[in-house]
């Protein structure tokens, strides 16, 4: 991607082992956060808000134990904040199953995945901590087993150290 798009769509972009993170802030709030392959390179950041968030990514990405402390714009629906809610709980170094997180907010797992996969904040809400009862599961919204996503859904689990994936 041109460097001039870039720059109009990302107000950061943090360079990771599997490709890039980009983000998108307006009016001090991240409005967005999001996985991208290795086409795209590190951009500073436009404003500071951007710029506290490509801080904190960069030390997730050195250091899972890394907590995020950051403004979020509001997004989704009651729904699914309910479900990501019950996500950020799931501690570094875990996985809960879509249906453990169904029940435990009396709800049903392809409702929990679809919510998963409309996070728009990943990392900071680690939807990448939700598996399927059965293996890996999608990742927002791709299953594709050899696909980009699932290949940073593996890397994420492998950096946090979660049995099975490393």
């Amino acid at each position: 991607m041109r460097s001039s798009q870039q720059d109009r769509l990302f107000s950061a972009i943090v360079e990771a082992r599997f490709g890039a993170v980009g983000v998108r802030s307006e009016a001090g709030l991240i409005r967005e956060i999001v996985y991208l392959p290795p086409s795209f390179h590190e951009k500073a950041a436009s404003d500071a808000v951007a710029e506290r968030a490509a801080e904190q990514l960069t030390r997730y990405l050195a250091d899972p134990d890394y907590r995020f402390d950051l403004p979020l714009a509001p997004a989704g629906t009651a729904f699914q904040q309910k479900v990501w809610a019950a996500i950020s709980a799931i501690p570094r170094g875990d996985v809960l199953t879509y249906g453990d997180i169904a029940r435990g907010i009396r709800s049903a797992p392809r409702a929990v995945g679809q919510a998963c996969g409309a996070n728009w904040f990943p990392l900071v809400i680690p939807c990448h901590r939700v598996t399927a009862a059965g293996g890996l599961g999608g990742f927002a919204h791709s299953d594709d087993e050899t696909g980009f996503h699932l290949g940073v859904k593996r890397w994420l689990l492998a950096h946090e150290q979660v049995a099975g994936y490393c």
